[in-house]
């Protein structure tokens, strides 16, 4: 099993809309770099576990953890012109973008903060 750190905006999906989806799950899509994009299709699998990051916020941070439970496919947003991650580029024949649906584990009882990261980057984490 792989860890991975998933980066989302709360204001447009955070952790207490996963703790609101049916069975705390849902698919993480909409994810537009190429590097995260090849993780995302090769690399992460069911079971792995990640953390969920908050970003573009008041207080950066990881604020729960979540499972994997469906490993890499197409990203179905791509396809849609309504959309707003819509990829004229992307067709089901040959995608481009590719996502996973993550489940919530629980949230954590604080924020980890980036600040609180940063301290640790060079000797726990890395």
């Amino acid at each position: 099993m792989k860890h991975w750190l998933l980066k989302t905006e709360p204001d447009t999906f955070g952790l207490d809309h996963l703790r609101k989806a049916p069975r705390r799950t849902t698919h993480w899509d909409g994810v537009r770099n190429y590097q995260a994009r090849n993780l995302l299709r090769d690399e992460v699998k069911k079971g792995d576990e990640a953390f969920l990051y908050h970003s573009s916020c008041a207080e950066p941070g990881i604020t729960g953890i979540v499972r994997v439970t469906r490993a890499g496919y197409p990203d179905h947003t791509a396809f849609d012109p309504k959309d707003a991650h819509y990829d004229a580029g992307s067709t089901p024949e040959q995608p481009r973008w590719y996502m996973v649906d993550v489940q919530l584990v629980r949230a954590l009882k604080r924020i980890i903060t980036l600040e609180e990261l940063r301290k640790h980057q060079q000797g726990a984490l890395k």
